[in-house]
């Protein structure tokens, strides 16, 4: 978040999957326009629209209020951790772009992105998940204070990605909730320099910049242990990091062939990630607590248009 980057400069490793937001518009008869997402929405102006992204999308691309009819789905639901309102936000700026034809580069899109998120709704979130919404792949971010940000490919072998698919996996804790209060708890924090804080995320950084070097040299084990570090110290953030429940989830999947793992996303809930040594032990333990899984593989475009009139 800027709180850390603008004075600390920020580093993340992010992964694209194949599970997406889908946006599709089209023009309509009518001279209002038609939002539909988890509810249904008819407005005449922007200040009548209630969705917030709906609202400041429709705003910074200067799309006309009317004769439209757009709509979202998406393969995972919000509130999981897994990046879903960036890329929501990414995917709709590129719907709406495109229909005025108007081509964008993946980080101009990404950029816009965050300037809805962050600057136009105030939102205390980072700029990552669009980034790595627009850009797809297996990359690494570098958040520089004047706002800059670096995008490079993680430099690892094709089979390093294949034993990346084959043994991280996701369980979706059966929680959702809403990231904007742990997350402003963080916000608060580093702004008044809580040192105990800052500590904790350059601690994490360092991580990163660790699990970058373990997994281009293809030393998957080491990677593993990382995440298991990462997680301890992420969860000494904030009371609200985790619960019981997830604690045992957790504990259960290291005792029966995770290596290491991490709640995804700003915590509270959403999907645990584990690396297995043992997919098969992982996955049945998981399954008998309840849990289901969700398999994927990564996916190497980004945003992109599927069919366009």
């Amino acid at each position: 978040m800027p709180s850390y980057y603008r004075p600390h400069t920020g580093f993340v490793i992010s992964a694209a999957i194949d599970k997406y937001v889908y946006i599709t518009l089209h023009e309509t008869f009518t001279s209002s326009v038609s939002l539909r997402y988890s509810r249904m929405e008819v407005a005449n102006s922007l200040e009548e629209i209630q969705h917030p992204i709906f609202r400041e999308c429709l705003r910074l691309s200067g799309v006309p209020v009317r004769n439209l009819d757009i709509a979202s789905m998406a393969d995972v639901p919000a509130g999981t951790g897994m990046g879903s309102s960036g890329s929501f936000t990414t995917a709709l700026l590129l719907a709406l772009y495109t229909h005025m034809h108007k081509s964008l580069s993946s980080t101009e899109l990404a950029k816009l992105a965050c300037t809805v998120e962050m600057d136009m709704l105030k939102e205390p979130v980072g700029k990552q998940d669009q980034y790595i919404a627009a850009c797809g792949g297996l990359m690494c971010f570098r958040f520089f204070p004047d706002e800059g940000v670096e995008v490079t490919s993680l430099a690892v072998s094709t089979d390093t990605v294949n034993q990346l698919e084959d043994q991280l996996l996701l369980f979706f804790t059966g929680v959702t909730r809403s990231a904007s209060e742990i997350l402003s708890e963080q916000n608060t924090r580093t702004l008044r320099g809580d040192e105990e804080m800052i500590r904790n995320l350059h601690f994490i950084k360092d991580l990163g910049l660790q699990s970058k070097s373990a997994l281009e040299k293809g030393d998957l084990e080491e990677s593993a242990r990382l995440m298991n570090v990462h997680w301890e110290h992420k969860r000494s953030r904030s009371r609200s990091m985790t619960d019981p429940r997830i604690d045992r989830y957790y504990e259960l999947a290291m005792r029966n062939g995770a290596l290491g793992g991490k709640l995804i996303g700003a915590g509270g809930g959403g999907f645990l990630m584990f690396f297995a040594e043992d997919s098969r032990r992982l996955r049945r333990a998981m399954a008998e607590v309840g849990l289901r899984e969700m398999r994927f593989r990564f996916d190497f475009q980004g945003a992109r248009v599927i069919a366009e009139s």
